[in-house]
């Protein structure tokens, strides 16, 4: 792919490490702009991690040779090239310790997984969380989130996902083709990463 251009408070990023969902192949802004326009041949891909290359006008806040992780915007080419034009809010720092592939794989599952927790379920210490599909990209690291936030953590999935949802500090797991779901008892957080039938009775402890 040709180098692209850095506009207004743009990041060229020399990608190390990038992330790809089968579903972006389906996703409008993976083949048309912003005004509706084909935009093919399109690149895809979102979570990107990399290395500062060049600094569109007016960026500010990262430098050139500097580790960042994060996302690309949904309506430009993506982070399956060697270098991708980001704006600068969209990316992070990553620090030294961290390997770009798994700065690459935490993006879109970890912003999900904050969302759903903390700006949409308000989960605070002390509470609750029931946490379906706990092994999986985006269930993996809400686990892990809720229990730093100090929350009780209950993990659903199937019988091969217990040992990775207890390893991630999950207090319990349920495993959902066995295990009754009303086992996990008054919860005041749920985020279900599976949809369908499998939910049975919930409700919110007062």
């Amino acid at each position: 792919m040709p180098y692209p251009h850095a506009t207004e408070n743009d990041v060229i990023v020399r990608v190390h490490a990038a992330g790809f969902i089968a579903g972006e192949l389906e996703w409008p802004g993976t083949w048309v702009d912003r005004a509706g326009h084909d935009r093919v041949a399109s690149v895809p891909g979102h979570d990107v991690s990399g290395v500062v290359a060049e600094l569109g006008y007016g960026t500010t806040g990262l430098t050139v040779g500097q580790r960042v992780f994060g996302l690309t915007d949904w309506c430009r080419n993506g982070s399956l090239a060697e270098y991708v034009a980001v704006e600068a809010r969209n990316l992070a720092p990553l620090p030294a310790d961290v390997d770009h592939t798994v700065a690459a794989a935490l993006p879109i599952s970890g912003l999900t997984a904050w969302q759903g927790l903390f700006d949409h379920g308000r989960l605070t210490t002390g509470q609750t969380a029931l946490i379906h599909g706990a092994a999986g990209a985006v269930g993996a690291v809400a686990v892990q989130l809720a229990r730093e936030a100090g929350a009780r953590v209950i993990g659903t999935g199937r019988t091969a996902d217990r040992d990775t949802a207890l390893g991630l500090g999950a207090g319990a797991f349920l495993d959902l083709q066995t295990d009754p779901l009303e086992d996990a008892g008054e919860v005041d957080v749920v985020l279900d990463m599976i949809g369908g039938d499998h939910r049975g009775p919930m409700r919110r402890a007062s």
